[in-house]
């Protein structure tokens, strides 16, 4: 796929499908959008980039009709549009893939797929809805092994992404014209994210248009036409790709980045005791193990076990009882968050047994933490006792942070933590990361993005289930942690 290194021409002479001017979209005194123009043309891809909470999801919503705009004029195909909502949308050849994903979990992907195909109906729906989805899947992620018929609910978090994602470029009577994509690769592998990039390539090349918003700067500058930026609920920037640098884009969006490379102009570090060793299934699967103040990668594709050893590592301390443990999901919304409840109580429930005073929880003392790590870690919302649900997908994910980091736990696992979280978060966060390892804490941390292990100071590579190779220090390097992935001479 060495195509995708460059951009994609701009349809200059395709029409204008969708068209807003104005656009406001407020809740009570909070202003989530401030007057956003903005217009797509069928045929192009538009990367959308902007920090957490500037605006980027409600200005996706409005477009898909999942909410109403407070102001402004809505034009799609040349037509002026009054009242807009989901089915309208879908009537017309709309199509979003939520970030947070909006399937189902109780149905398979073939009941997930009739939902938005109300044409697949009467004696043999179920049939006709499972080629549907399966044919879809198979062009997107060839190789996926996911099994139409399985609930959603036992699929893993990368699976259900790439069937939201099928589903979204599923077509019966209508034809899709356009398809918002909101963090799609958030929760893939490096293939699956490569196999999707070039779906949206060649899904631009038929003439349909899409809209990526994601905080991989190298997808917008690989797929997308046009890069914009939104800051505050408004749009700030707007710039070709052709000829677009990662660092123009990050300038564009008012950040500094730095390095991801810890390792550079740092002195050798000497390591606390051994907190963990875990022995592997077999002679193959390598035994892991962890000093206090380490930071250990568990790399390789997605799916290959690394969650499975993550929790069985997690599982054995807490059982053994003699070191303290967080776990940061990167599936929030089954794993990290509790709905219901405000920041305070999400970021606090970790920490309840340190806040007690004479048995009881100081509420004080719990609003101190939670007020100290929220602003630590720059959380965007008007207050502590804010709903969590009612944060971006990316703020939720600080306070998940937040919750272990502010936790007396001596050893921190993080389950590909940085879904949906703006690029200069990240380098905030892998600062505090590798300050909270100096200070003696041990991280055990997986993630697809390979730029990431670049902050680990040893990896473990897993495939088929075992982790076949280790790499340590200045040896980390992408080329050799792809090779052992596949099996290649050193795994």
């Amino acid at each position: 796929m060495n195509d995708l290194a460059t951009p994609l021409s701009a349809p200059e002479a395709a029409e204008t499908l969708i068209d807003v001017r104005d656009v406001r979209k407020s809740y009570g005194a909070v202003h989530a959008l401030g007057g956003v123009d903005f217009h797509l043309r069928s045929g192009e891809v538009v990367g959308l980039v902007g920090h957490n909470g500037a605006g980027k999801s409600t200005l996706m919503n409005v477009l898909s009709g999942a909410v109403q705009r407070t102001a402004g004029s809505f034009r799609y195909a040349g037509n002026d549009i009054d009242i807009w909502n989901a089915a309208h949308a879908q009537s017309v050849g709309l199509r979003c893939i939520f970030q947070e994903l909006s399937l189902c979990a109780n149905l398979s992907a073939a009941e997930n797929s009739r939902i938005v195909h109300l044409q697949l109906r009467g004696f043999g729906w179920r049939r006709r809805a499972r080629d549907l989805i399966t044919r879809s899947l198979d062009e997107i992620f060839p190789s996926h092994g996911i099994d139409p018929d399985a609930k959603i609910s036992e699929l893993s978090i990368g699976s259900r992404q790439m069937v939201e994602i099928a589903r979204a470029f599923t077509e019966t009577d209508i034809t899709v014209r356009c398809v918002i994509l909101d963090e799609p690769t958030s929760s893939l592998g490096h293939q699956a994210t490569e196999q999707l990039l070039a779906y949206i390539r060649k899904a631009a090349s038929q003439g349909v248009a899409c809209i990526l918003i994601t905080h991989r700067l190298n997808e917008i500058i690989a797929v997308c036409n046009r890069a914009v930026v939104m800051v505050d609920g408004k749009i700030v920037a707007e710039r070709a790709t052709m000829g677009l640098s990662r660092s123009n884009l990050v300038e564009m969006m008012g950040s500094i980045e730095t390095t991801h490379d810890h390792r550079q102009n740092q002195q050798p570090r000497t390591y606390g005791a051994r907190q963990i060793d875990h022995p592997g299934l077999d002679a193959v699967d390598r035994p892991v193990q962890a000093a206090a103040g380490e930071i250990i990668g568990f790399a390789g594709l997605d799916g290959h076990g690394q969650r499975e050893r993550m929790r069985a590592i997690f599982t054995a301390i807490e059982k053994g009882g003699k070191m303290r443990s967080a776990y940061v999901a990167g599936d929030r919304g089954l794993e990290g968050v509790f709905g219901l409840w405000s920041i305070a109580d999400n970021l606090t429930i970790r920490s309840l047994n340190a806040l007690q005073q004479y048995g009881f929880v100081s509420n004080a003392a719990a609003r101190g933490l939670a007020g100290k790590w929220s602003a630590r870690l720059k959380v965007k919302a008007a207050s502590i006792d804010t709903p969590i649900l009612s944060l971006s997908g990316g703020n939720q994910q600080k306070v998940l942070f937040a919750r272990a980091l502010a936790s007396d736990a001596s050893v921190i696992f993080l389950d590909d933590p940085m879904r949906g979280v703006d690029v200069g978060t990240k380098q905030e966060v892998y600062q505090l990361i590798r300050s909270e390892a100096e200070r003696g804490r041990t991280f055990i941390w997986y993630t697809t993005e390979m730029e990431e292990l670049n902050n680990c100071d040893r990896l473990y590579v897993f495939r088929e289930g075992r982790a076949v190779e280790e790499i340590e220090g200045s040896a980390i390097d992408p080329g050799r942690i792809l090779e052992a992935s596949f099996g290649g001479a050193h795994g």
